[in-house]
């Protein structure tokens, strides 16, 4: 009896260490990531949303345009800092850090498609104050779809930039998925796998493999910009991570791709994974849809190549 006794103490105190030490690794890990400072917080605007605070800022004047960022691991307003300053010399911009990302707040919640169609409702609404266009990058391009479905007054032309497919966003949670999501948001070492997928050598791969054309294009300072966005908010940074791999924030927008009256503009990467295909996906639900591709580009052409997609805002805006 004391023998056995004596090892669940063991095993308890070597629980508790090694608990201890990965506890110390996440913060260690979570704080160098941010030592850099690139994203910093220019002019201290922030929505006092109900779920948290949104960090955005303002610049020029004109007519006002949304810039909403993809939901990649690491993502931010910052990934539109090549061209909202020219963009801003004809409009006001607003460029938003969604909810879970970048200088937002992060709450420990399960992140939908709803929540930020509430938010980007609620933000137009409160901030902007009148009928805006919106450019959205990535899976953004969800948010933005059914955000207009349900409040078309507060949009007007909308573009998006490598939109998600409509046959993934309709793949719903399935039991793996909510085993991945419990296994990632279990206390210290469920932060600590995250940290393994979004670790310094990944975010330069994610660069290198899925968003630029040109490996030799990738600008260190926006990978740094990632690396921090996904470390910011010390352990609930994974949550967002987290309802997205496990295809929380999917739903499907056809319904609300073939209602829409707005002008929509795709603007796809050249080499982007089935581009084609689902830019036809698009145009076959809504045939008023316009696309248009940018040359030597892949998932971000807002970035790799800023002056071709700057001539594209120019013809639609």
């Amino acid at each position: 009896m004391n023998k056995h006794k004596h090892k669940i103490i063991t095993f308890a105190a070597l629980m508790t260490a090694a608990t201890a030490v990965v506890h110390f690794t996440n913060r260690t890990i979570a704080a160098a990531a941010q030592l850099k400072q690139v994203l910093r917080i220019s002019n201290d605007k922030f929505f006092e949303w109900r779920f948290g605070n949104i960090y955005y800022t303002k610049k020029g004047t004109g007519s006002p345009v949304l810039l909403i960022h993809d939901t990649l691991p690491g993502a931010s307003g910052y990934e539109w800092n090549k061209i909202e300053n020219e963009l801003a010399s004809e409009h006001t911009v607003y460029t938003i850090d969604l909810l879970g990302c970048g200088r937002s707040d992060k709450p420990g919640i399960t992140y939908t498609n709803f929540v930020y169609v509430q938010m980007i409702c609620d933000f137009i609404r409160k901030v902007i104050g009148e009928k805006t266009d919106v450019i959205a990058s990535g899976f953004s391009g969800s948010f933005v779809t059914m955000a207009c479905h349900n409040e078309k007054e507060l949009f007007n032309k909308i573009m998006l930039v490598n939109p998600p497919s409509l046959t993934r966003l309709k793949q719903l949670p399935s039991q793996r998925c909510q085993l991945l999501k419990l296994a990632l948001e279990v206390p210290i070492f469920g932060t600590l796998i995250y940290h393994m997928v979004v670790s310094k050598e990944n975010v330069k791969n994610l660069f290198i493999e899925k968003m630029y054309y040109n490996p030799f294009h990738v600008n260190t300072e926006m990978e740094d910009a990632y690396y921090e966005g996904a470390h910011k908010g010390g352990c609930y940074a994974k949550f967002l991570y987290s309802s997205m791999a496990s295809r929380y924030l999917n739903i499907n927008i056809s319904h609300a791709i073939k209602s829409l009256d707005n002008s929509i503009y795709i603007v796809e990467g050249e080499t982007e994974p089935n581009g084609n295909t689902i830019t036809d996906e698009y145009c076959s639900a809504n045939p008023a849809i316009e696309a248009v591709t940018i040359h030597g580009s892949k998932h971000v052409p807002h970035i790799e190549q800023p002056e071709s997609f700057m001539e594209q805002l120019k013809i639609f805006f």
